[in-house]
Order: C-alpha cells, then sequence, then structure tokens
C-alpha cells in the first residue's frame, strides 16, 4: 500500500496564505513578521497531522479511532489554554500582538475559528463514514439506541436506577433558577418539556456526571456493543420529571478558559493554596467554545450562545457523539488485537541486566535509554534500590509530571521513612497536573520528604535524580538526567531520551543545581550542565554562531518540540544564509519559514507523527566533523529558554553519542509518517518513487530493539515488527545513510 493510500490531500491545506517576504532583508531585518509562523496556527497545523493518522487506512482501525479522541483531547487543551488567553485579550481591547508574527488577537481568533471548524467537520466525517463502518463489521459498534435488544434494555433500566439516576440533578431554568455555571469541559443535556395541558415549552438542564463512562457496555451475543451515556439519561427522562411532557432534549459540551498567571508574585504567601484557588477559579472561567448537537433548533442555539457570552463563531454544531475523548474508552477495550498496534516488550540494555547491580552498571560505564524502545522500568529501579540500598545516603529529584499512582513517589517516601535525606522538587505549575502534584506533594511530606516548589514565577522543567551513595572506595553520585517525566505511564508512549552518569563534573553540577533550587546561593560556574534561563539561549545562538562561520561545511541538526523563539530562529537565518545545511525534526509548533530563496533555503523541517509521541529533545553541532550533541529538557521556544529552569547536557561516551545521532539519521530518513514543512507553511508527505524504499522511523526502532532480544536470548524468536513497507536489509538502510551524507559521527562522512 502507499503511504498516501486513504489520506485526504486537502487535509494539507491552509486557510490562508503566509504573506510574501520582501526581497533583499539584510540581517538586521530579520525580525520581519513575514519570516515568522503564528504559533497558534502552527499548533492547529500540528493537530491537523494529528488528525490526519485517522485516516490512514494502513493504521489499525482502534488506533485511527484513538487519533480521533487525541485530537479531541488536544483541541480541548487549545480551547482552554490558547483561546481563552486570546478572548482575555480582546476582551481586554488588547489591540497588539507580542508574537514575532506580530497578527492581532482579533486576526487570529478568525482564523482559529475557520481551521477549527474545518477540522472538525473532517474529523466527524472520518469517524462516522471511514471508521465506524468497518469498526461495527470487525464486531465494535456505537449504537443510537433505536436497535436495543429486549435484554439491552432490561439492563439499562437497571443501570439507570442503581447508577445513573442517584448522582443527577435536573436544573429548571425560570425567574427564580437564573442560568447556572456550567463547568469546564461538561456535557448537559438541554430538556424541552412542558406541564399537562399547558402549551408553554420550559427549558431545564442536566449534567452529565464525568465519574460515569462515556459510552455503556452493552451486554452482547457476539463482539461490543456502546451507548452514549445521554442516549441511557433520554431513555429515562421521565423518571426526572416525573408528570411532565418530554418535548425534546439535545446534549451540549462547554469548555472554559482554564489557563492562570500568578502575576503578583509579592502578595503570594502560600504557593499551594494560592494555585490551589487559583484551580477552582479556573473551572469557573470564562467560555470559549459551546459544542451543540446539530440538530437542535436555532432558538435554543442562541439562548445558550448568549448565556455563555460567546459569539457566533465560538458555536460548533456537531453531529452525534459529542466529546470524542470518550473515544479513548473504546480504543483500550481488552482483547481485538488484531484492531491494535502489536504489542511490544521494551528492551533492557545487556549492560544493566548483566551487572552485579545498577549502581555497578553505572560505575562501569555512562548508560543511555531511549524509551519506549528501552525498559523505563531501570529508571523506577534506580529510585526503588536507591530507597533500600543501606549505602544510600540522599536523594534528589525534581517531578515535573508523573502517574497517578506514581512508583517513584513511593520510593522516595520509603527513603524517607528509613531516615536518608531526601529532597523533591515538585513543580506546582505544571498545566492540568496541578492538582496531582499538591497532592503528591503533600503525601511527601507528611513521610518526612524535604519538599520544595523551586521559584515563584519559574517552572522547574528540568529532569534530574541525584543519588548520593557510600561505595567501598568513596562516596559517589549516581545520577539520572532524561528528556521526560518521571512518568512510568506516559514512557510507554513518549519517546525519550535518558542518560545515567557517576562522572563527577556531572554530578557536581547536579548538586549545584539542587543546591540553587532548595537554598540561597549565586548562580553557580557549570561545567557540564547548560542551564536555562542563564546560559542555555545564548549558548544555542553561539553554537549556531559556530556553524555560521563554517559556512557550507557547518552542519545543524535538531529534534526538539517546538521552535518558536525569535532570536534562535533569527540565529538559524543567518547560519542558513552563510550555507550551513539545517534540519529541525520538529513535532508540533514551528514559528521558522524554512525554504525561503536567499534567507532559509538550507533549512529543512520536518515533523514526525506516528504511534508514539515524539517528546526527545537532541541538538547536533557538526563541528567540522567532530560531532557535539547534547540532550535536553528544553525546547526552542521563549517560555523554554527564557522561562523555566532547564537543563541541556552534552553525551561524551563515544559509542552513545553514535547511537543519539543514529536516531537522529533515522528520524531524517522517515518518508512514511514524517511531513515536510515548506516554505508556504504547508506540512507535506514525502513524495516517494514505487521503488523507493520506505522508512518508518519507529518501526525501525522498536524492530532493533526486539532483535536485540532475541539475539541476546531474552525472549524466543519473534516475527519481526514492520520497520519498512518494502523490506531493506540493515546494510542497505546504511547504504542509505551514506548516500544522503546525512550526519558525521567520527569525522567522516
Amino acid at each position: 500500500m502507499s503511504m498516501s493510500d486513504g489520506l485526504n490531500r486537502d487535509s494539507a491545506e491552509t486557510i490562508e496564505a503566509l504573506p510574501e517576504v520582501p526581497e533583499e532583508l539584510s540581517d538586521e531585518q530579520l525580525d520581519h513578521p513575514s519570516l515568522y509562523i503564528n504559533r497558534e496556527l502552527s499548533w492547529l497545523e500540528f493537530n491537523r497531522r494529528v488528525l490526519e493518522e485517522a485516516r490512514d487506512r494502513s493504521v489499525p482501525l482502534l488506533e485511527r479511532l484513538k487519533f480521533l479522541a487525541i485530537f479531541s483531547q488536544n483541541l480541548d487543551e487549545f480551547f482552554m489554554v490558547r483561546v481563552g488567553n486570546l478572548k482575555q485579550k480582546i476582551d481586554s481591547d488588547i489591540n497588539y500582538s507580542s508574537g514575532a508574527d506580530r497578527m492581532l488577537p482579533r486576526e487570529q481568533m478568525a482564523l482559529i475559528s475557520q481551521m477549527a471548524h474545518e477540522m472538525v467537520e473532517k474529523q466527524y466525517r472520518y469517524l462516522l463514514d471511514e471508521i465506524l463502518p468497518p469498526l461495527a463489521e470487525a464486531g465494535i459498534e456505537i449504537l443510537t439506541g433505536d436497535r436495543l435488544t429486549d435484554e439491552q434494555r432490561t439492563f439499562l433500566d437497571n443501570l439507570f436506577s442503581r447508577e445513573v439516576f442517584p448522582v443527577l440533578t435536573p436544573l429548571a431554568l425560570d425567574l427564580s433558577h437564573p442560568f447556572p455555571h456550567l463547568t469546564n469541559g461538561s456535557s448537559n443535556m438541554a430538556i424541552r418539556l412542558r406541564r399537562p395541558k399547558q402549551p408553554r415549552t420550559l427549558l431545564a438542564l442536566v449534567q452529565l456526571p464525568s465519574i460515569l463512562p462515556r459510552f455503556v457496555n452493552l451486554p452482547s451475543a457476539q463482539g461490543h456493543q456502546f451507548l452514549p451515556l445521554e442516549r441511557v439519561i433520554r431513555m429515562n427522562l421521565d423518571q426526572l420529571f416525573p408528570g411532565m411532557q418530554i418535548v425534546d432534549s439535545y446534549l451540549f459540551r462547554v469548555t472554559r478558559d482554564a489557563d492562570f498567571d500568578l502575576d503578583d508574585y509579592a502578595e503570594i504567601k502560600d504557593l499551594a493554596e494560592t494555585i490551589e484557588r487559583q484551580i477552582r477559579e479556573r473551572r469557573r472561567g470564562v467560555a470559549s467554545r459551546l459544542e451543540i448537537g446539530e440538530e437542535a433548533p436555532e432558538d435554543l442555539v442562541e439562548f445558550l450562545r448568549e448565556s455563555l457570552h460567546l459569539e457566533p463563531g465560538d458555536v460548533y454544531r456537531l453531529p452525534s457523539p459529542l466529546d470524542l475523548t470518550g473515544l479513548f474508552e473504546i480504543c483500550s477495550l481488552p482483547g481485538a488485537e488484531s484492531l491494535k498496534e502489536p504489542e511490544f516488550v521494551p528492551r533492557i540494555d545487556p549492560a544493566i541486566s548483566g551487572a552485579k547491580s545498577l549502581f555497578a552498571a553505572i560505575r562501569e560505564s555512562d548508560l543511555l535509554l531511549h524509551h519506549p524502545y528501552d525498559s523505563f522500568k531501570p529508571v523506577v529501579d534506580f529510585i526503588s534500590a536507591a530507597a533500600t540500598d543501606p549505602k544510600v545516603l540522599a536523594i534528589k529529584q525534581t517531578l515535573y509530571r508523573t502517574s497517578s499512582d506514581s512508583p517513584i513517589v513511593a520510593a522516595l517516601q520509603e527513603a524517607a521513612h528509613r531516615g536518608k535525606q531526601v529532597s523533591a522538587l515538585v513543580e506546582l505549575q505544571a498545566r492540568m497536573d496541578e492538582e496531582r502534584n499538591i497532592l503528591w506533594a503533600r503525601e511527601l511530606e507528611k513521610a518526612g520528604v524535604h519538599v520544595v516548589y523551586g521559584f515563584v514565577g519559574l517552572k522547574t522543567h528540568c529532569k534530574v535524580c541525584l543519588v548520593v551513595r557510600r561505595d567501598d572506595d568513596k562516596i559517589r553520585r549516581y545520577l539520572h538526567l532524561s528528556t521526560g517525566n518521571y512518568n512510568p505511564q506516559t514512557a510507554r508512549v513518549y519517546t525519550d531520551l535518558g542518560l545515567f552518569t557517576c562522572n563527577d563534573e556531572f554530578a557536581d553540577d547536579a548538586s549545584a543545581l539542587f543546591n540553587y533550587l532548595t537554598g540561597y546561593c549565586e548562580l553557580p560556574h557549570w561545567k557540564k550542565l547548560i542551564v536555562a534561563p542563564s546560559r542555555l539561549r545564548k549558548f544555542l545562538i553561539e553554537k549556531i554562531e559556530s556553524e555560521r562561520q563554517l559556512g557550507k561545511k557547518g552542519r545543524i541538526v535538531a529534534k526538539i518540540n517546538a521552535i518558536l523563539e525569535p532570536t534562535v530562529i533569527q540565529a538559524l537565518y543567518r547560519a542558513s544564509r552563510a550555507g550551513v545545511s539545517i534540519d529541525l525534526v520538529c513535532r508540533g509548533i514551528c514559528g521558522l519559514r524554512p525554504g525561503i530563496p536567499g534567507l532559509s533555503e538550507n533549512i529543512r523541517v520536518h515533523s514526525v507523527v506516528d504511534r508514539f509521541l515524539e517528546h526527545s529533545r537532541i541538538y547536533y553541532f557538526g563541528q567540522k566533523g567532530h560531532p557535539e550533541v547534547y540532550i535536553a529538557s528544553a525546547d526552542w521556544m521563549d517560555r523554554n529558554l527564557v522561562r523555566r529552569l532547564e537543563v541541556a547536557f552534552p553525551i561524551e561516551d563515544a559509542r552513545l553519542k553514535a547511537r543519539v545521532i543514529e536516531i537522529l539519521n533515522i528520524s531524517l530518513l522517515d518518508n512514511v509518517k514524517s511531513r515536510r514543512l515548506e516554505s508556504d507553511g504547508i506540512w507535506r508527505r514525502y513524495p516517494v518513487a514505487d521503488d523507493q524504499p520506505l522508512l518508518r522511523s519507529q518501526s525501525y526502532f522498536l524492530r532493533m530493539a526486539q532483535q536485540e532480544r532475541r539475539d541476546t536470548g531474552l525472549e524466543p524468536a519473534l516475527d519481526s515488527l514492520p520497520m519498512l513497507d518494502t523490506q531493506i536489509s540493515r546494510e542497505e538502510l546504511f547504504g542509505c545513510l551514506r548516500k544522503n551524507k546525512v550526519l558525521a559521527t567520527n569525522g567522516k562522512k
């Protein structure tokens, strides 16, 4: 199957062409707005790429359904944060833009509305026309309520009486019952009804409880059948409004501004209490979007819109079912393995599995883990072993996001119970995880962990764990640094890199970093770590400038989630003008315009959207064939380089450096799940000749990890995972690398 089979080519079109770039801009004019893509529109284009995966017929059906759910989840957060922020600016009559593209808030809102409506219409078309019918043929069906068997109706009657009815609250709307506050993300039913023998129509609301499943799993003789929760409630409205005549009912959903900024830092006395108050208030934020069933009458839509103080463009009239984030429940259905991506067992580095202990393995050499292909278990084991090892004296840890049943937190609590010195920096401002992090912070404090919250106004986003151990020869510090969070759940679906080391210079920097976070001190002189906001942005510009000095011999590659910071983009433009070859593997937002003649024609921007969320950050600078490679927690955005505490660090071990370079090589050669950003702002899939091998980078890494497990005897031989749609050998692959002269590894192309 061709990689473009089943893909809607018009899905790559943008709403409005980017402005023309003036001719002969000098290096001093690289702040011209035409050289930048708007942040919000670029993010929507990323979510469009997510949506395209739901259309790809080479993706298993339940995985396509999952991409629709991810698209909805992403869009929810976009409306809660980005659109909510824009609406605040518009309501405050702010008529300027802080973005490098200088697009005004009202201009952005108009384009956002147009693009979002277009993409949501396609989302439902893909769901109803292209995914649900074959899914029903495969035995998984979402019913409308009209085709229920007697057994299913009896089941639903009992379910409603036992579990649904007790938690529902009907709300009348009249002079004594004003329009209620509907919480952020809530789905609600608007019910029109009448009293017996009275013509006047009344209106009531019922909120769907979020604690109940979005889709009810029905008893079925074969396969799986689901019914949306609102259908169950609709079938039993007479029990909620006894004696009333039900005219009709319609589902709608409200999204609100859920972002907050702690502006007046001088007035903050307790950061945790302040954030808890802000969390409560954001549930009641200004409405930013109304989704409602397409069959709802116009007068009801207008009533709800005006009650929520929304503009006409904020209303999304949609087919059933609303709130497609609920599709996650169906995607996680046990069984149905043929409709999902094949399961895989992550690799465990033989240097770890064959060592006496993880500490012994780290003493032997630095270790690099590439998740999810490498298991996250060694990271958990590192902290768990430190908690119980009598030779361990102290543990210092940053926590930005972690799982709900975190073994990391449990290990830190155990370490404190055993009398070790344990410090945890818990970032309370990790967006959408604030409540969980406050809970963990308090649980850790109860266990005796010394908990700090970092700096007010500066999020601590770096991922660092430092273990101090009394070895037989001396006290030694063991260190784990990572691009990703200490979260075993997301480590199965995010691609990240982590480094274990006991290098003294790295350990000195880590100790200084934690002292800086927990105490009072001036910024230290870093030996190995490059830390934001004090140094990282300047470091990046210096490295880019160093490659610029090499002209056509210069080489820059970065694998990042987003690039938006104007001074970094301008440095890349200058390097491109000098002839430096630049490749950016940028998953999400990209404010840079590649391929502009005379300016960015030597810059190529790629984006890989596939089974796993690309999350690792790698920086590569060619340095005349003696490359420097760094991995980091930071993207190239102003928030990362200016408003967050981030860490980048070099990979110095030649063996590990070669492995990181291979990751970059394979990412650059992906022509199955990668798109390329062109100068007109459109992301396009790579044109591939019929006889050209197709490389899917994530499948390649899975196959290599699986192959190593077999080679080390850790599992029986399995059918090889699909690396290529047209199979080629590893030798042919590296021949392709050499032919394309992608990167240098040791001074040779």
